[in-house]
């Protein structure tokens, strides 16, 4: 027989249990020290910050209109995401931030980001802002001569940040780990309460 401080022991103990980890495919970040804050002007020239999309899980992306694959690969993969999750594709907020302020004028941007949907908010600051914005995310990004004098490129961190509905970062999903993963990932941090 089990008396009666045992059942209460393993009630105790059962209620102070912390909730067991989610199982992420992507690298879980959670607690992470960095990528905290963000407050850079949108097309508009509206500075916004995380807070503005509180209650949606956000996915923060740095690169530049002009890369060749892995910025509208990055895009597309979110946006095949958002379409295959359903009706809770629009908790998903992604939010693309320009590594590239000289060329990526707010016009550029607009039209760069809209075939990935239309609620995508593309975020341009000065370089002082983006780089400031880069150092508290960890991302890298640096110019890079082009084969013609005045063209250039840039390399940069090929990452997106994800942050759970209550705006705390969550993941670091890698370039190139395919739609599943995202799925997977999205799906498990909308259905957390």
């Amino acid at each position: 027989s089990v008396s009666p401080q045992s059942i209460l022991g393993m009630t105790l103990a059962a209620c102070s249990a912390e909730k067991p980890k989610p199982a992420f495919k992507n690298i879980d970040i959670t607690g992470a020290a960095y990528a905290k804050a963000l407050s850079l002007p949108d097309a508009d020239d509206k500075i916004r910050t995380l807070a503005d999309f509180n209650g949606k899980v956000i996915v923060v992306f740095f690169g530049f209109a002009q890369c060749p694959d892995v910025c509208p690969s990055t895009l597309a993969e979110i946006a095949e995401v958002r379409t295959k999750l359903g009706a809770a594709g629009a908790k998903v907020q992604p939010v693309f931030i320009t590594v590239d302020p000289e060329r990526d004028t707010a016009p550029v941007l607009t039209d760069y980001v809209r075939p990935f949907g239309a609620d995508v908010v593309a975020l341009r600051g000065t370089l002082e802002q983006t780089q400031a914005v880069a150092r508290e995310f960890k991302v890298f990004f640096s110019k890079v001569p082009g084969k013609t004098e005045g063209s250039y490129t840039i390399d940069h961190t090929a990452g997106s940040f994800v942050f759970d509905p209550t705006g705390q970062v969550r993941l670091f999903v890698r370039y190139g780990g395919g739609v599943e993963s995202w799925l997977d990932d999205l799906k498990l941090l909308l259905s957390d309460p």
